[in-house]
């Protein structure tokens, strides 16, 4: 069908209060869900690697559910924009619930045919659980943009920031729970503790499930249009490659003939993805978004935002338990004061979009304070008591909360109404790739200042992180003590490599706020009171009706 099937596509009648209500309860749930799943192994991971053999695996639990869920979204946002929210929300968590109950059952009935080992099968099941968090992540901020006009997102993207923060820090926090304290007796069956962290997923979201098939509008279904095969093939293969060199950097050496040639793949496909999509009349990632200066620089902004948000979160527990001596379980609470910033400057921004339209200055003063908080992180080492962590935790949760919510609401704000859903759908993408790209930059940075400490003081010893993280974890748990020389080196080690990270991390974020400079001040029209969209959208138009809040031209916007 031809692309003109867009412009063709009788409205749709506007969603009840109601069904705005249960859709959104709904997106909660999914959401949370599917944000959670990218940390709660983390605290288990010393765990599932003794029980299922496979320490030399150990990052590839997360990396797999991360890369299919990254390589996903701009598919599932395209597929969204010409099947309907509803229809592709639905698959996505079915995919997800599928993907769940595999991971829990990983290794229960020992090795398989294809599959492999128990570790395999997780990272495998992993990967397919990934694909269906894509199509949860993406379809979710899209049909936030379906059911509320610009003015209005700021209150309800501010909630959306606020879970991703609040399942980044949880999700720690519950996986070491469920590790310590959730292995059962079911007639007869043992099961481990942290086969929950994956079938807790199972009972929320059949409830998400049935609210959204009973109460969700069909929303974003544009009448038709083509899917961009090819462009979802060179996608997949192009990020695919790029996050396997990140992935594979750090331990086989940056300039090894795997890393060297992926990279190379990762590029060749790169460009030939960019060509077609150049020449296709219904493109996975349409190129004339870029044209838009608001959608542009928010995205460049949020993927470099991302980049040192993803650093911070994953390798600061490490600082926590191995630097400063605290139990896994211990180390995620220690983490929630970041939640709390996180979450009250996330809301409180939203609020003040809301209410005034102009979220610049927001921006502006959420990358100062996460400035600020990482400097004074950096400044921390390995005699710090928890209470210096406590309050500079809060001060870069605070800093984080605007660029959880108005970045993806400008950028939709930006674009064409008939493009909400793949323009979401890209602003995800590239910052997921950020924080993945951010993640694989500080590991090597982490791994380059653990080497220098082991070469300078532990000459002829050869030990990795791996190892390292290991021995810690396995000492926590046994009460064992680790030898004193160890035991000092671990700590003042971590400690001195995180503050490495952190003045890393600081260069990140002066970036981040240069490219906030340059995002211009576009009108976001609100609901008039007593008036139904289409009403209030028609009023706003000198052009006379259109559909939803269809911005002007990329001109004007600039």
């Amino acid at each position: 069908m031809d692309a003109t099937a867009h412009h063709d596509a009788p409205h749709r009648r506007e969603p009840t209060p109601e069904e705005r209500r249960l859709t959104f309860g709904a997106l909660m749930i999914v959401f949370l869900l599917s944000a959670l799943d990218q940390t709660i192994v983390s605290t288990a991971m010393p765990t599932i690697i003794r029980e299922l053999n496979g320490l030399d695996l150990y990052a590839w639990v997360t990396t797999s559910y991360l890369l299919t869920s990254t390589v996903m979204v701009p598919i599932w946002g395209k597929l969204g924009d010409l099947y309907g929210r509803k229809l592709i929300l639905i698959i996505g968590i079915v995919i997800f619930v599928v993907g769940s109950g595999l991971c829990g059952l990983a290794g229960e009935f020992g090795d398989m045919p294809v599959v492999g080992d128990g570790m395999m099968q997780l990272i495998i099941f992993r990967g397919i659980q990934g694909i269906g968090g894509g199509a949860l992540f993406t379809t979710a901020f899209a049909t936030i943009a379906d059911l509320f006009p610009p003015r209005e997102r700021g209150r309800y993207a501010g909630l959306f920031g606020a879970v991703f923060g609040l399942a980044s820090v949880v999700g720690p926090v519950v996986g070491g729970y469920f590790t310590d304290h959730g292995s059962v007796d079911i007639a007869g069956t043992y099961v481990a503790g942290w086969r929950w962290c994956f079938y807790i997923n199972l009972p929320t979201c059949v409830i998400a499930l049935a609210m959204i098939t009973l109460k969700m509008p069909n929303l974003g279904h544009t009448g038709g249009g083509r899917i961009d095969w090819f462009g979802a093939i060179f996608v997949v293969l192009s990020i695919g490659a790029l996050m396997l060199a990140l992935t594979f950097g750090n331990d086989d050496g940056w300039t090894s003939p795997t890393v060297l040639g992926l990279f190379a793949f990762a590029l060749v496909t790169g460009i030939m993805f960019i060509f077609i999509e150049r020449a296709v009349k219904e493109p996975l990632l349409p190129l004339t978004l870029f044209s838009i200066r608001a959608f542009t620089t928010t995205t460049i902004a949020s993927f470099v935002i991302s980049m040192a948000f993803m650093g911070t979160i994953v390798y600061l527990p490490l600082y926590l338990q191995l630097g400063l001596g605290i139990q896994a379980t211990n180390s995620g609470m220690l983490l929630l004061p970041l939640m709390v910033g996180l979450i009250l400057s996330a809301t409180l921004s939203g609020r003040f979009v809301t209410r005034t339209g102009k979220y610049k200055s927001m921006m502006m003063a959420g990358a100062i304070i996460q400035f600020i908080g990482i400097f004074l992180m950096s400044q921390l080492g390995a005699k710090a008591e928890q209470w210096d962590v406590i309050w500079r935790l809060f001060l870069v949760g605070v800093g984080l909360g605007p660029s959880q919510s108005l970045f993806n609401m400008v950028s939709q704000s930006a674009a064409p109404v008939r493009q909400i859903g793949v323009a979401t759908s890209t602003s995800m993408f590239l910052r997921q790739c950020g924080g993945m790209i951010g993640v694989s930059i500080f590991g090597a940075m982490l791994m380059a200042k653990m080497s220098e400490s082991i070469a300078t003081q532990l000459p002829g010893v050869k030990i990795d992180l791996g190892e390292m993280q290991n021995m810690a974890a396995m000492a926590t748990e046994s009460g064992a003590q680790l030898p004193p020389q160890m035991e000092g080196f671990i700590a003042s080690s971590i400690s001195n490599a995180m503050s490495y990270i952190f003045t890393g991390s600081l260069l990140i974020v002066a970036i981040a706020f240069i490219t906030i400079l340059f995002i211009p001040q576009i009108q976001l029209r609100g609901r008039s009171p007593g008036q139904n969209l289409e009403k209030a959208t028609e009023a706003a138009s000198p052009e006379g009706p259109v559909t939803r809040e269809e911005p002007a031209s990329p001109a004007k916007a600039n």
